[in-house]
């Protein structure tokens, strides 16, 4: 199909040159076609999608033309979506229908998308490879051998698969932009509060993020001023003004940034990934950005603080689940205490309990201070590495990730093999900043990903860069023949 970008098709749509449900039954069919070998989707909404499209189509022949008149999308199943599934990757929520929807997702409708499905993920977001889900792995359109990454696996697959042209991910530590790293696309992590998190159901409530994956820099820039914005019902929710990301990107002059590279993000790089990354550091030095090397002392602890913190939040957070008020109910107890153990012993996977039980250690008594404490100190040392960089540069330049994407059951045995995938990207989910990544290259004809760092709410300079990059490479309009 011609129009394949966000862009492209809301103006097709504008035009007229394509209907709402057109374009829906194209994409609907798409999935009917591919998915099958990817698993990409949980739930695949198609009355719910067309019913929606005929609306839209209604509305446009009326001159009502909303900001996303007609475009399809995909949901990443920890959205709260009324009256569909939204199970989290979960048996424990395998039968879960939700009440309302996210503000996220009510923005999207209310900005005139049109739900395609919810996505397969690693179960309560807890993964890099989504291979924990409920509902099985997904597959890395590339190579169905190998992993798209996760924990936003299925949105990503998805969007490299050409089986939606967007989704929705959600990042606790770089679960947007590892897989946007290893599928090929742009997969973009707002500032902490930049978008509401109500109705997102929690992992870790400090760290989680909603965000987007897209083909082009554009696309995001069009999408996330939809999605940002104060939300009373979140406290954690910024009241920041929105700028207009995309005439931004295409207006403003701005070429001449200031690039930090941290010594930390490279010194261990492959030969190839290092290659790559080189290669897209001469080319922002051809439009005139300056390069700069700067220290990042402490981003090295990153891992192990994320694997304190990130874990003690998911233990106090997942308690909800207990067999009692919703969720999966085991039939085999017969008192309250086994009511509790067997359902949350049926309902949870083992990455799961892992984390829980990590999680509940560290804030147990005798433990909170040598643990969960002093790794809230070392995340307060990240911060002001970052905070001292962005005093003499505008944004941070790295990789995405290590290494290109790893088999499926690769690293299922080895947990910290599988963490220290995330090593470039967690340290900025515990400073709480924006970041983005986008194609830079292939190693092995797998894809290998471009991360930038912005400060706090700089959102627009990130994906002006981005967008800066994209004009002079081909990487991000690369596919897959799958």
């Amino acid at each position: 199909m011609q129009y394949k970008s966000v862009i492209e098709i809301l103006g097709a749509i504008k035009k007229k040159d394509i209907s709402s449900s057109e374009l829906t039954r194209y994409y609907l069919n798409q999935i009917k076609e591919k998915d099958a070998d990817l698993n990409c989707f949980i739930t695949v909404t198609e009355e719910a999608a067309i019913s929606k499209a005929q609306e839209i189509d209604n509305e446009i022949s009326k001159g009502v033309i909303k900001p996303l008149s007609g475009l399809p999308i995909a949901q990443k199943d920890i959205f709260c979506t009324k009256g569909i599934k939204t199970s989290c990757g979960s048996k424990m929520l395998d039968n879960f229908i939700s009440p309302y929807d996210a503000t996220v997702i009510e923005k999207l409708n209310n900005a005139g998308t049109i739900m395609l499905g919810k996505t397969n993920m690693d179960e309560f977001a807890m993964g890099s490879s989504n291979e924990t889900s409920f509902y099985g792995p997904v597959k890395n359109p590339w190579d169905k051998d190998y992993v798209p990454g996760g924990s936003s696996g299925g949105s990503a697959s998805a969007v490299a698969a050409r089986i939606v042209p967007c989704s929705t991910g959600t990042d606790t530590g770089g679960s947007i932009r590892q897989p946007a790293s290893l599928c090929g696309i742009c997969g973009l992590k707002p500032t902490y509060g930049r978008v509401s998190r109500y109705g997102m159901i929690a992992f870790a409530s400090s760290l989680d993020q909603a965000g987007l994956f897209t083909t082009d820099a554009l696309d995001a820039a069009v999408l996330l001023k939809e999605i940002s914005g104060h939300d009373p019902k979140d406290s954690t929710s910024s009241n920041v003004d929105v700028p207009d990301y995309y005439n931004y990107c295409i207006n403003n002059d701005k070429k001449a940034f200031t690039i930090g590279i941290p010594d930390e993000f490279i010194n261990d790089l492959n030969e190839d990934v290092k290659k790559s990354f080189y290669d897209a550091v001469k080319i922002l030095e051809g439009i005139g950005c300056k390069i700069k090397k700067i220290k990042l002392e402490h981003t090295g602890l990153g891992v192990s603080a994320y694997q304190v913190v990130a874990p003690a939040e998911c233990s106090s957070n997942l308690s909800r689940f207990d067999g009692v008020r919703f969720g999966h109910r085991s039939d085999k107890a017969s008192t309250l205490e086994e009511l509790y153990r067997e359902s949350r012993s049926e309902g949870f996977g083992k990455e799961v309990k892992r984390r829980i039980l990590v999680g509940t250690y560290a804030l147990s008594a005798g433990y909170y201070d040598a643990y969960y404490l002093k790794a809230q100190k070392v995340r307060n040392l990240i911060t002001q590495d970052f905070n001292n960089a962005f005093n003499d540069v505008d944004l941070i330049l790295g990789p995405t990730t290590p290494d290109k994407a790893f088999k499926i059951g690769e690293k299922m045995n080895d947990p910290i093999a599988m963490y220290l995938s995330d090593v470039y990207t967690v340290s900025t989910n515990l400073a709480g900043l924006p970041a983005m990544s986008i194609p830079m290259g292939f190693k092995d004809k797998l894809p290998l990903g471009l991360q930038i760092i912005g400060n706090h709410f700089d959102e627009k300079n990130i994906l002006k860069l981005c967008h800066l990059y994209q004009k002079e490479t081909d990487w991000h309009i690369q596919e897959p023949n799958c």
